[in-house]
Parts: C-alpha cells; structure tokens; sequence
C-alpha cells in the first residue's frame, strides 16, 4: 500500500530523532482559558524550555486526551525516559496539552457532584472540538504565528481529526495515536448519564486484557500503573474522595459511540483533512484496533503525506508501558522529518 510504514517494527527503528536542544531547563507553564460557551475554563499546560517565548509554527504542538482520562496524566507523566511533554520540549518544542471540559483540571459542571442518571451525558465530540479550539486559538495568539502542530490519543483523533478537517489553515501536521473510527459491533454500553466512574482495578483491568498474560507484568510494570493512577486522582479530588477511589470521565463520548460510531455514521471525514497526517498505534490495542487505523487511513485521500505505523509489544495505552519510547520517537521523527 502506497505511501503507509506497516508492520512490527522492531526496537531499532528508522532514523533518531534530534538530540535535545541544550540545558536549558524545561519550564512548566498552566493557563486556565475560556471555552467557546459560557461559564466554563479550561486547563492548558504548556512545557517549554525557560527563558525562550518564540517559536516557529512546525516547532508547536497541541495534545489532547482520549475518552476518560486527561492530558496531563497521559502526556506529561514522568516515567522512563521521561514525560512525553518533556521529551518534546527539551527538543527545542513549545508543547501544550489541553483538557476537555468535564476532564482533569478544566470546568467540572454541576452535574458530575450529582448522581450520573440525574442528567444527561454531556462533552460530547463536537464540544470536544470547541474546546480544542479555544486551545489553538489562545496558543496562535499567544506565540503570534498561524498553524500548530496537532497531536490526539484515542477519542482525541476524533477531536483533532475533526478540528483538522474544519480548520486545515490553522494545522502544520497532525498525529493520530490510536485513532478511533467506525465500531464493527454495537458498544457495550447504553452511553446515558451524564459521567462514569473508573476505579484502579477496573483501569488496570482494561488496559492488560489484551497482553498475554505471562507478560503483563513486564509490559506494563507496576510502579509504572500506580505512578499513573496516583496522577488521575490528584486531578479529581471528588472522585479521589470516594471509597474506592475513582476517576470521573464525561459520559458524551460514549453517546456519541452508540448514536453514531456503533450505527456506521461518521463524526468527522478523513477526506477533508489536507496536511501531512502520521497514523501509529500498537498491536495489542483492543480499544481501538488496527482495522480502525487502517480505514482512517484509506480515507485521508487528500493529505499531501500520510504514513501509518504498528508498533510491537504494547497496548492502547503504550504511552505509559515498558516500550513507550518507540511511540514518542516516531512521533517525534515525524514532527522533524523533513526540517531539519
């Protein structure tokens, strides 16, 4: 297939990315920024190397987090090899992630402190793009150039996917980690109430199933899953409150799997996206399987470069497991490709 990088690829991967850009410090910035609707703010972190406020568009990027968990806690984790954000930033980047409203940091509305079936579900994909949105808007502003680099894990290929195909001008390149698509069978779950809970067992549960079992531990270490966890409770201290302790997540996303993904309507259509688009996931993912990242990937007729790439050993959540650097590099050799 023309034009698409796919396979097991090996730990000796093509090409390296650049070294990191000096010893500058890595600074930590956090905004909180209005959304497009009333009432409702934002959490944008930002890494960056301190001391340095200007940065070409291509050196940008914007990250947003799937269906339960937020950016930080995916994106900017310290583990082996470093947070991801990190990673980026001491690469010459200006990297910022964003948390959907109803997720991590941002706006929690009243209805999560009520029972779920008290009201309808809401953060729905359409208001995940709003959001997005918001975010780029503020960064455009904020650095004074025009395009960005957009990256979104799971759900947030939909979201970025979607901002992309509405808003390609203000796009440099777009990455899709796990990209969700068309369900092949009814979701198992009715998507009513207005937010979920998640405990540990049940999160640690979802992410190995797929992993032999021999493996798990390997794959994903525990000090690895307990660092993470530790992270998602500190963003939702209700959640973190209760007996077991939980993680809250917006339940729009799943309305939107069983009124349109599970009944074959598309959220957004690849064919309007018009940048270079870098597809990756690994091949244990059973939340979004490698079907899902090769129809999105025959539909991206018209962006002038697109590759897709499987990596071996690891699961939908191969951003926090033992081989989490072979994500992060291709990603980053994707963002370099051609610049340097």
């Amino acid at each position: 297939m023309r034009g698409i990088l796919f396979g097991l690829l090996s730990a000796v991967l093509y090409g390296c990315a650049s070294s990191p850009s000096g010893p500058g410090q890595v600074a930590t910035e956090t905004f909180m920024i209005p959304a497009a609707d009333p009432g409702i703010q934002l959490h944008v972190r930002n890494r960056h190397v301190a001391g340095q406020d200007s940065y070409a568009p291509e050196k940008i990027v914007l990250m947003v987090h799937g269906a339960t968990y937020p950016s930080e806690t995916g994106f900017d984790i310290d583990l082996p090899g470093g947070s991801w954000m990190e990673y980026m930033a001491k690469r010459g980047y200006d990297v910022y992630s964003v948390d959907v409203r109803g997720y991590g940091r941002s706006t929690r509305p009243a209805a999560m402190e009520q029972p779920p079936a008290s009201n309808p579900p809401f953060a729905d994909t359409q208001d995940a793009i709003r959001d997005v949105g918001s975010a780029v808007d503020f960064i455009l502003k904020r650095r004074g150039v025009q395009k960005i680099n957009l990256i979104g894990w799971s759900w947030g290929t939909t979201i970025m996917g979607g901002y992309t195909a509405q808003n390609n001008a203000k796009v440099d390149r777009l990455v899709l980690y796990a990209p969700l698509w068309l369900l092949r069978e009814p979701p198992p779950f009715s998507g009513a109430g207005a937010y979920r809970t998640v405990t540990k067992e049940q999160a640690f549960g979802r992410q190995v199933r797929s992993i032999p079992k021999d493996r798990v531990a390997e794959i994903v270490p525990a000090e690895y899953f307990d660092k993470w966890w530790n992270a998602n409770l500190a963003t939702d201290p209700v959640g973190a409150s209760r007996t077991p302790p939980v993680i809250r997540a917006p339940n729009g996303v799943l309305k939107d799997a069983v009124e349109y993904l599970g009944k074959g309507k598309i959220l957004w259509d690849p064919a309007q996206v018009r940048v270079p688009t870098f597809l990756i996931l690994a091949e244990w993912d059973a939340d979004t399987p490698p079907f899902m990242a090769q129809e999105v990937f025959s539909k991206l007729v018209n962006a002038p470069h697109r590759r897709l790439v499987i990596l071996p050993e690891g699961t939908h959540a191969i951003a926090l497991e033992k081989n989490r650097m072979q994500l992060i590099e291709q990603v980053q050799l994707f963002l370099e490709e051609g610049r340097r």
